[in-house]
């Protein structure tokens, strides 16, 4: 994969998001919408966010979006390609993802799900070394508990 100096940003930008908190759990049964596309302009109106333009470059434009607990990072890409190289290079960070078409939401859980209900798309989870509270770990480490 060519690491260039946008994915770099983006890539510090979602770990700074992903070590800034664990969200804590709950789907409120929310209805997902078709997946939304478009620009980032777009998705960010339909997400309800002023986007803090970070990256603007021909492969990736990225921005910051929300305040506090609600920030999140929000990407497009030119190609699918370039998407899921990034993807996988940027879950080593843990975090959560919400995955469209050539756009990537990342933040905390419960950010992340509420932005589903206005962009659709599919959830996707980071490491689980870098999510201890992710839902990918049960059982495998002996925590002793649930939180709930």
């Amino acid at each position: 994969m060519r690491v260039t100096r946008p994915m770099l940003a983006l890539t510090g930008a979602v770990a700074a998001l992903a070590l800034a908190g664990c969200g804590s759990g709950g789907d409120g049964g929310n209805q997902v919408p078709p997946t939304a596309t478009g620009s980032l302009e777009h998705l960010a109106a339909e997400a309800k966010c002023r986007p803090n333009m970070q990256t603007d470059a021909d492969e990736i434009r990225q921005a910051l979006c929300g305040a506090g607990e609600d920030k999140f990072v929000l990407a497009t890409f030119a190609t699918d390609r370039g998407q899921r190289e990034w993807l996988n290079g940027a879950k080593d960070y843990g975090g959560y993802y919400l995955v469209g078409r050539k756009w990537v939401a990342v933040g905390q859980q419960e950010t992340v799900t509420r932005l589903r209900t206005r962009l659709g798309g599919t959830m996707e989870e980071g490491s689980e070394h870098m999510n201890p509270g992710g839902s990918h770990n049960r059982g495998g480490h002996g925590s002793g508990g649930h939180h709930g």
